[in-house]
């Protein structure tokens, strides 16, 4: 690579990582509020909540929550900005394909 191109750009970089941040953010708050339906779903259904269960939920649904939100905001990071592109495929020629 003799130009930058993608992540390697700063410009392009800090708006990238400044737009995951933005997205990270408003996911945590969304899945605070699943946290909230999830703790008054129980409370609904079973009654006063142990301090254990209650922490456990929390975080249980906010964790996993925000991996699966952290996983796709890199996977559309890194698409958006081209970084995908960059990558060489050194098998392409060596692979055939089922057509």
């Amino acid at each position: 690579m003799t130009r930058k191109q993608a992540l390697d750009d700063p410009q392009i970089a800090a708006t990238a990582w400044g737009r995951f941040r933005r997205i990270m953010l408003w996911m945590a708050l969304g899945g605070a509020s699943c946290v909230g339906l999830a703790l008054t779903y129980l409370y609904w259904r079973v009654g006063s909540l142990p301090i254990h269960m209650v922490i456990a939920t929390v975080l249980g649904v906010w964790l996993t929550f925000m991996l699966g939100t952290g996983l796709m905001a890199l996977a559309f990071l890194s698409n958006g900005t081209g970084h995908d592109e960059q990558v060489m495929d050194r098998l392409k020629d060596e692979v055939p394909l089922d057509d």
